[in-house]
């Protein structure tokens, strides 16, 4: 099995304001759902939402400035690592993913092995 990283981007409702409608709250629970349904399956690696502030570290000369600021459609808000024997099951995987429901995207990509020094 190889491992893969899902990247969330976009989407209409984020972990950090489910509190705010029942249609987020409602969200947040199709998450939970799809996990644990992943984590039943033992597939699920680990995976956790993203704070939508952060800093951004650019160049030679490490300028720090405030980040990410991207598109909210392109925003990431969010990982998932699942094991799957190839990028197609991996994609397989990601077609029951909640933001897609919400017009949101799944960027799935494998996750290169390093051997590293001891």
């Amino acid at each position: 099995m190889e491992k893969f990283i899902f990247l969330f981007r976009g989407g209409e409702n984020h972990a950090y304001n489910a509190q705010d409608s029942q249609q987020a709250k409602d969200n947040m629970q199709a998450w939970i759902d799809w996990m644990g349904a992943l984590a039943q399956k033992g597939i699920l690696v680990g995976a956790e939402p993203l704070q939508p502030t952060g800093k951004q570290v650019s160049g030679t000369k490490k300028v720090i400035t405030d980040g990410p600021y991207t598109e909210a459609k392109e925003h990431v808000g969010g990982y998932l690592i699942v094991s799957a024997k190839d990028i197609d099951e991996a994609v397989e995987i990601s077609k029951d993913c909640p933001v897609l429901g919400e017009n949101g995207k799944v960027e799935i990509r494998p996750i290169q092995k390093m051997d590293m020094p001891k």
